[in-house]
């Protein structure tokens, strides 16, 4: 009889241990796959951050200089029509037939717009009027 218990005893205290250690070790790779997923959704955000404050710089465009009644008539129209007052001071063009237009106002206030050949606005850096 003695050796009954003390049998039943060993083998549940083996069965015990082994769980112990198997679920330690489930614990264990669940917690290293946590920290791998936690480390996968910073380099995430980190480059979504970094994206987002990243300065997209504008290509350098060759522009040359054409005088102001060489603009079309249609981006001539386009000056009038959004920004009552202004006149062309300077125009410039590139191969791509997009204008940089420096504008002055009557208040003698500058800026530069960018406009396509159809008079639609590429790059605006002066408020309508």
């Amino acid at each position: 009889m003695k050796k009954l218990i003390l049998s039943t005893a060993i083998v549940l205290g083996g069965l015990t241990a082994a769980t112990a250690q198997t679920d330690k070790e489930a614990t264990a790779m669940n917690e290293q796959k946590q920290t791998a997923v936690e480390a996968q959704v910073e380099n995430r955000i980190e480059a979504a951050q970094a994206a987002e404050t990243a300065v997209v710089a504008e290509p350098v465009q060759d522009y040359k200089e054409v005088k102001a009644s060489e603009v079309p008539k249609t981006v001539q129209d386009a000056v009038a029509a959004d920004f009552s007052g202004a006149t062309i001071s300077k125009a410039y063009v590139n191969a791509q037939g997009d204008y940089k237009i420096q504008l002055t106002t009557a208040d003698a206030k500058s800026s530069t717009v960018y406009a396509n050949a159809k008079g639609e606005w590429i790059k605006n850096e002066m408020k309508k009027q």
